[in-house]
């Protein structure tokens, strides 16, 4: 049998294939708000494992195998024995029996790795506290609709060392650009991350400095899912983080803003920012539809 095709991390894929998947997107894109049919899917089954919930990556994914002419089911933790008495390899041997390919959204990345590992059909990562490899894809086809290529370019990121951090830093690998990251100590992003990556990226501490020229300003909410309880705590140590429009003003005349959302506004980015032409933001969110069908087909055709 074939070994299948996994996405846990942008590295899984080469740097030409992560292109080919964007360019599709685009396609797919063209194709959708055309009306035209794109049901190149047709009878798939895609299984959606959620141990942490989420609105665009549930939307994203069954929209986007229904319009290629697949089907999605849901299957929250109520709804399986995952890591509920059942070992995760058994869960994937079972389910990767009957379906063509696996999302998994949750909080420990080796689940994920363990699950592909046992798994007959491709799994894909749809978040896990490491990393979250279709948000990025999501993003580099929205910077090349609007500015072309990201080679070359600078990119800011600001704010939590976290799992988009991290793969902004894959990111810059596989689509050479220089990655400035702004955080506070202490929220650094993992060090064994970084240091593949050190050619590509600059650690700062000061966010108006790592926005000085830069083509791309990214952000995240300081609070994620499982954080909360250092909610007000992230908050003082985070505030001189937040995205203004004067950090805005520092970067290129051209430069985008980028958040893959949910935003607070006031907290992490100014809603003058959020809200301004040159952010992004909805495109982006929509673009998750769109890359994500490309990816699928890569992995299943």
């Amino acid at each position: 049998m074939k070994t299948p095709r996994h996405f846990l991390s942008l590295l899984d894929l080469s740097s030409a294939e992560l292109q080919a998947v964007i360019a599709r997107a685009s396609e797919l894109k063209k194709l959708q708000h055309a009306g035209e049919t794109h049901a190149t899917l047709q009878g798939r089954v895609l299984a959606m494992i959620f141990e942490k919930s989420s609105t665009r990556t549930r939307v994203s994914f069954e929209a986007g195998m229904s319009q290629l002419g697949g089907s999605a089911m849901f299957l929250s933790p109520s709804d399986t024995q995952l890591g509920r008495g059942e070992p995760v390899e058994d869960s994937a041997r079972v389910i990767s029996s009957m379906v063509d390919c696996v999302m998994i959204r949750t909080f420990d990345h080796e689940m994920v790795e363990t699950f592909a590992k046992h798994s007959r059909v491709p799994v894909i990562n749809g978040l896990t506290d490491l990393l979250h490899p279709c948000q990025l894809l999501a993003d580099m086809q929205t910077f090349t609709e609007h500015r072309g290529s990201i080679k070359g370019k600078t990119v800011t990121w600001v704010g939590d060392g976290n799992n988009m951090c991290h793969s902004y830093i894959n990111a810059a690998r596989q689509f050479d650009f220089n990655l400035r990251i702004a955080c506070p100590a202490g929220y650094e992003p993992d060090e064994a991350i970084v240091d593949a990556a050190k050619d590509r990226v600059t650690l700062l501490r000061d966010p108006m400095e790592a926005a000085s020229g830069s083509h791309l300003v990214v952000t995240d909410t300081w609070v994620s899912m499982g954080q909360e309880e250092e909610k007000r705590a992230r908050e003082k140590i985070f505030g001189s983080f937040k995205v203004s429009k004067a950090m805005m003003q520092e970067a290129d005349k051209d430069a985008l803003f980028m958040h893959c959302l949910p935003a607070y506004r006031g907290m992490e980015v100014d809603a003058d920012v959020l809200d301004a032409p040159d952010s992004v933001v909805w495109d982006e969110a929509e673009n998750r539809l769109h890359a994500q069908k490309a990816l699928l087909e890569f992995l299943l055709r």
